[in-house]
């Protein structure tokens, strides 16, 4: 298999989503709350579809069971790795991941949730919240009790461009205003610590998880240290931001030409910005905003031309 596998996204609605996934990368999306673009997902609560080519209308899960061969035969019992678009068009929830062993323990079967923010754009001024100030169990669990918020959680102001890594056990939350793009594992785990006493669409509170959330922050918060290698070639800047057990990310930003060998054991690129196209001696792709792309097991050698902003990963 010589050819990259684009995929079609799934939307989810949020009760804090907005317009940005239409407006800035022209999706057909499904309300004026769609929060979240699932764009490469394997997820059984929401699976990308191949978008064309022999196995057009496939679910990237069925591809991953039925040809693991496109996938050099990685050791894992599911696809590893979920990309996702996100429009914070109001705040998330302040909440938590657990690792795999809690999640594998209580969630029946499901992973834990490491991931990693790239900030596409934001407002003025946007903040996260990224960590807590307690500094024992007991002392955390007092001021959730509380409600000391304020003096509990740390805020942190972000710019377009920035990069935070986000370990299972990490208190955070993504504020109004933000249009990021999440690489983590395939995870649907979230426990919810604290929702600003909203209520769901049938007038009721949101559920909120504390226990388990206690269970799983990191106590004390361990910042967290991104430095990125940065290499430059004549027409093409590669920005590595974090190489980890889950996942490794990059911004690749191509002015005119990028040249690649072969990346195994197989890769996941999403077209942040510009057009350009993808290239091998056998033919080639365009590639245009808003794109999610697979290069499967032994790909080949490639190229990349044009103008154009991508975030690759791989497991």
């Amino acid at each position: 298999m010589k050819q990259p596998i684009f995929f079609r996204p799934v939307f989810q609605e949020r009760i804090w989503g907005g317009t940005k996934l239409r407006d800035v990368y022209g999706y057909d999306i499904p309300s004026e709350r769609t929060g979240e673009c699932w764009a490469i997902s394997a997820h059984p609560n929401g699976q990308s579809v191949v978008r064309s080519g022999e196995w057009a209308g496939m679910p990237l899960g069925q591809l991953w069971q039925e040809h693991r061969e496109l996938f050099g035969y990685y050791d894992s019992d599911r696809f590893p790795l979920l990309t996702k678009i996100i429009d914070a068009n109001d705040d998330l929830s302040v909440q938590v991941h657990p690792d795999d062993e809690y999640a594998s323990n209580y969630e029946k079967g499901e992973w834990g949730k490491t991931e990693c923010w790239y900030v596409i754009d934001c407002e003025e001024g946007a903040e996260i919240i990224f960590g807590h100030r307690a500094k024992t169990k007991e002392e955390l669990a007092d001021m959730m009790k509380r409600e000391q918020w304020d003096q509990l959680l740390q805020r942190v102001q972000v710019k377009a461009g920035d990069f935070f890594y986000v370990p299972s056990g990490t208190v955070h939350a993504l504020c109004s205003g933000l249009l990021i793009l999440e690489t983590q594992q395939n995870s649907d785990t979230t426990y919810r610590v604290y929702d600003y006493g909203r209520r769901d669409r049938d007038g009721k509170p949101r559920e909120l998880h504390v226990e388990k959330a206690l269970d799983v922050i990191t106590v004390p918060h361990v910042q967290q240290s991104i430095e990125p290698t940065v290499v430059k070639m004549a027409g093409a800047t590669v920005t590595t931001w974090v190489r980890s057990d889950y996942f490794t990310v990059s911004k690749w930003e191509v002015h005119p030409r990028l040249e690649m060998e072969r990346i195994q054991p197989f890769l996941l690129l999403s077209v942040m910005a510009g057009t350009g196209a993808i290239g091998t001696e056998e033919g080639e792709w365009p590639l245009q905003k808003g794109d999610h792309l697979l290069l499967p097991y032994q790909f080949g050698p490639f190229r990349i031309t044009g103008h154009v902003q991508l975030i690759a990963s791989q497991p």
